[in-house]
Parts: C-alpha cells; sequence; structure tokens
C-alpha cells in the first residue's frame, strides 16, 4: 500500500480529497485501498452541508419511472440541464442506494418491510426516500463512520485549501493548506502565516474538490458560513472553467428568526406532506408543491404584498403523528423558537439554499485542468439545469463522486507522485486579506454572469 509521507516542509499522499461531505466520502471508499487518500475540511469532519440535508434523496422506483423522474428534472431545471448527466444519475440511483444500506444507512419502511417514498414539490410522484427529516446526517455519519476505518486514508481536520499546485506541464499536482498548530499536518509546514497557521504544500497524483456551495457568501442561508466557494476562486485565478455560476437556488421555507446565524430549513417534505403556504390573513396564496424558484418567488411577491418579512406555513393538514415521527427536529426548532407546529402557522421565509453552478466538469468529474476532479455542490455537470429538483442533490454528488473514484483508479498507474522543490509562498501570509479577495472574486464573478446572461 502506498503510504503517507510527512517530509520536509511538505505532505504527499496519491489523492488529495478537499471537503468530508457525501461526494469527498464516498469518492475515497470507492477508491482503491491501495492509494494514499487524504480529506481536508476546513472545520470538523460532521461540519459540511450533507449532513444538514433534510428531506432525503431520490431513487428511481421502477423502469417505469424513468421518463417522469428525467422530465421532473428537466422542468425543475427550465430545460437546460444536461441530458447525458441526468440520464447517468437517474440510472445509477438504485446501485448508490443499495450501497448506502450496505453502509447501515437506514431509510424509512412501510408496514410490509419495503422502502417508503414520500413527495416533494415538482416531482410527479412519490420517490424520496427519507430517514426521519435528518436524512443527510443518516447518510453522511455512516460513510463517515466507513472511510474512518479504512487504513489508507486520514482526514485532517481545519485544514483550508488555499490553491493548487501547478505541475511544470499545467496540470493539478496537489493543493496548499494551512493547518493549525496541532495538526498532524504542521511537522510538514513550510511557513507560518501572519494568522500563527502552518502553511503546508500537499503534493498529490490526483486532487478532488468536493469542497461544498457558497452559502457563506450570503448573509441568509441555510448553508454553513465556512463554505465560502474556495474552489470557484482558485479556479478564477488559476484560468479553470467555470459554468453557471449565476444560478443560485432560493428555499423557499427557512424558519424566520430575529436570531443571528445559519437558516434553519424547513423540509420541502411538510408541503409534500400536505403543509400549506398562508398570506398575512390566512388565506393560502399558491401551490406550495410547484418548483423551488417559483414557490420562492411567490412568497417574495406575497411578503412584498402584505408588508411583513415572512408568510406562515400551517401543518394542520398533516396528523400529528407524521409530524412527531417525520418531521421530529422540525418540530424540536420550532419549539425553541416559540411556536407548536401542530397547533399553529409558522413563520417562513425564503433563504439562499443551494448552487446549481461550479467548477465545469465532465460526466467522470474532470475539470478543465489534468488531474483535478470536482463532484457535488462544487462542481458544475449540468444535471440540475437553472433549478436544482428537490432531493437530487445528494444523490447526485454520490453518482458523480463514485464516477471521479473508478476514473481516477483506471488512470493513475504508476505515476510519479509530484514533487515539492520549494516555492514561492508569500501570497498565503495573510490568510485574512486572501479569504477576502477570495469572496470578492466569486461575488464579482457572480455579478459578471448574470449581466452576461441577461444581455
Amino acid at each position: 500500500m502506498a503510504g503517507f509521507v510527512f517530509g520536509d516542509g511538505f505532505f504527499s499522499c496519491d489523492v488529495a480529497i478537499v471537503g468530508t461531505g457525501v461526494g469527498g466520502l464516498y469518492c475515497a471508499l470507492n477508491l482503491p485501498e491501495t492509494l494514499s487518500v487524504a480529506l481536508f475540511t476546513k472545520a470538523a469532519a460532521e461540519e459540511c452541508d450533507s449532513y444538514l440535508a433534510q428531506g432525503g434523496i431520490c431513487m428511481l422506483r421502477d423502469d417505469g419511472d424513468y421518463d417522469s423522474y428525467f422530465e421532473d428534472t428537466m422542468r425543475a431545471g427550465h430545460w437546460e440541464n444536461t441530458k447525458e448527466s441526468v440520464d447517468i444519475m437517474i440510472r445509477s440511483s438504485r446501485d448508490v442506494i443499495s450501497d448506502l444500506v450496505s453502509y447501515g444507512t437506514q431509510f424509512e419502511k412501510e408496514a410490509d418491510g419495503s422502502l417508503a417514498f414520500t413527495r416533494e414539490g415538482a416531482h410527479s410522484v412519490p420517490r424520496i426516500l427519507f430517514h426521519e427529516d435528518v436524512t443527510g446526517r443518516e447518510i453522511t455519519s455512516h460513510l463517515l463512520s466507513a472511510v474512518r476505518k479504512l487504513r489508507n486514508v486520514r482526514i485532517f481536520e481545519n485544514a483550508d485549501m488555499l490553491d493548487i499546485i501547478e505541475k511544470e506541464d499545467g496540470s493539478c499536482g496537489g493543493i496548499i493548506v494551512s493547518a493549525t498548530g496541532s495538526s498532524p499536518l504542521a511537522k510538514s509546514a513550510s511557513a507560518r502565516n501572519f494568522q500563527g497557521r502552518h502553511i503546508v504544500p500537499v503534493t498529490a497524483k490526483r486532487t478532488v474538490w468536493a469542497c461544498g456551495g457558497i452559502g457563506g457568501l450570503f448573509a441568509h442561508s441555510t448553508n454553513y458560513p465556512h463554505l465560502t466557494g474556495d474552489a470557484l476562486a482558485i479556479s478564477l485565478r488559476r484560468g479553470i472553467h467555470l459554468k453557471d455560476v449565476d444560478y443560485i437556488q432560493i428555499h423557499p421555507t427557512t424558519l424566520y428568526s430575529k436570531k443571528p446565524g445559519r437558516a434553519f430549513l424547513v423540509s420541502e417534505s411538510v408541503r409534500g406532506e400536505g403543509g400549506i403556504l398562508l398570506d398575512a390573513q390566512g388565506k393560502r396564496f399558491t401551490d406550495e408543491l410547484q418548483p423551488r424558484d417559483v414557490v420562492s418567488g411567490a412568497i417574495f411577491r406575497q411578503m412584498e404584498k402584505d408588508g411583513t418579512p415572512f408568510v406562515r406555513l400551517s401543518m394542520e393538514r398533516i396528523p400529528k403523528d407524521v409530524i412527531m415521527t417525520h418531521f421530529r427536529h422540525i418540530y424540536e426548532r420550532c419549539l425553541d423558537e416559540g411556536f407548536d407546529c401542530t397547533k399553529e402557522p409558522i413563520p417562513v421565509v425564503p433563504a439562499q439554499h443551494y448552487f446549481m453552478g461550479g467548477v465545469a466538469v465532465n460526466s467522470d468529474s474532470l475539470t478543465s485542468k489534468g488531474r483535478l476532479y470536482a463532484v457535488g455542490e462544487t462542481s458544475c455537470n449540468g444535471v440540475h439545469g437553472r433549478n436544482r429538483l428537490a432531493s437530487n442533490s445528494l444523490l447526485e454528488s454520490l453518482v458523480f463522486a463514485k464516477r471521479a473514484a473508478l476514473s481516477i483508479a483506471s488512470g493513475i498507474g504508476s505515476d510519479d507522485a509530484p514533487s515539492w522543490n520549494g516555492g514561492d509562498l508569500s501570497a498565503y501570509m495573510d490568510e485574512k486579506s486572501l479569504a477576502d479577495e477570495n469572496r470578492a472574486a466569486v461575488l464579482a464573478e457572480i455579478e459578471r454572469a448574470k449581466k452576461a446572461r441577461n444581455g
């Protein structure tokens, strides 16, 4: 088995994966155990958006469901989706679910033991598997547990990616990270920056970006605040192709609160099970099961009409036993905010939720930069088009992470590990300024893309 090298001023592995959500974890699990694999994450391994996913994960129920699933995905995406990507995702779904179950994931079952399905907005039929209202946590925790058992994998927490390393031929030869003094990486640091963190060149034969979305760039988002589009900023500096960066999804229903911090998502499954949206007079004002961008637009218009900072979501049509089982965590969070959702409508407001754009990749998740892959919300293979269909995010991440792993396994061969012969690290000395520059660059690119699309 290839090993890890804690060198003098560098760290080396076969595959470097940035991110510990379902994309990064599943990619690691599908790589040969003969390869040394290092995962890097900006926070704790569990602090990723995959853990936050509530509603569920889609699965092709049977061959007869293919056409409607394909059309639902395309319609939600305003027919701008890449058809090949949609086809791959749908046809791979049953194998992925089988894998998840083998890792210990528990999905809701019917009385006869068969899988239970729920429905969300823009789905013509129920095809979403779920575990209470914490499906993401159920899936991700089991994948993380499986990864932690692998002898060929190491996870480095609180390690921020600052840049990539470019080889002489222009391909990717690894990443530059900053680590805390307590990290095992610190002994391989080349320098310490102004913030006291250790700058570590990480050389790798292949690199995978699985760094999540861009919610940290917005004042109101369901995402973790440390997800700020680092891969996009690096792509802009390094000439790596991006795609559809102006396609940003607003989720219709987050719990309205005056408290600071991450917006709490009220799952679309609530509306799928019978929840309805009400205006200030208590009247229903829209079809709750339209695509997310349509429902969000309707809510914004109603808020403006009513002169209120929220609308209300009524769960009175949902049996109390369903609320207490399927939506137990939402119920508990509402109580914390002073609302009993079994007895009264709750205030909800749209917030930034998902990024359909990203680093442009092919069907094997390879970017325009050689030896560099991107998976999950960081990437854009076109599967979602202009607007993502509910509960396709976890599935897409898993399907294309596995394809990245298989591509890496088939192509890595006996490649020599890129070497680190020293280099200018001055650009990384002021990490705070670099982070500010990255945020500004990504936001500017989003605005540029919007203007270009709108003429």
